[in-house]
């Protein structure tokens, strides 16, 4: 009986461990869209954020952030990913993405494809009606 439980408590935290080095391949740098950034996916605590770490306009300003305040700061070092829970499996959900280009928030999952790139689909409601952009791993 002793060796059963053993082996169940064995089994549990091979998967727990399994699990968590898995949901930790996202972390890194990735390029988006026509190059046009770089973002570095980072974690704290069990939940991963990304930042912008560099743009081809790296003077840009935050100009349609809904916050009046925040609309004289730069992109480049914002926070765009933020948020995100690994279900376990193959899929970065539950947070938001932020886009720059019209200042709205978006909710968000990410998957990882073979190559280690990113597929980030933004969406309001469903993730059915939104839009998913390839964001490739900077090596």
């Amino acid at each position: 009986m002793n060796k059963i439980i053993a082996l169940i408590i064995f089994t549990l935290a091979s998967f727990v461990l399994h699990s968590q080095e898995k949901s930790d391949l996202i972390l890194g740098t990735y390029m988006t869209e026509n190059n046009r950034s770089m973002v570095e996916i980072t974690k704290k605590e069990t939940k991963y954020f990304g930042k912008i770490i560099w743009m081809r306009e790296s003077e840009k300003l935050d100009d349609k952030n809904p916050n009046e305040a925040l609309r004289k700061e730069k992109i480049l070092g914002q926070e765009i990913l933020k948020n995100f829970i690994f279900n376990g499996i193959d899929v970065w959900h539950l947070g938001t993405i932020y886009d720059p280009k019209n200042g709205k928030t978006y909710s968000c999952k990410i998957t990882k494809d073979e190559k280690e790139n990113l597929n980030v689909r933004g969406f309001i409601g469903v993730s059915l009606i939104g839009r998913t952009t390839f964001w490739v791993k900077v090596k």
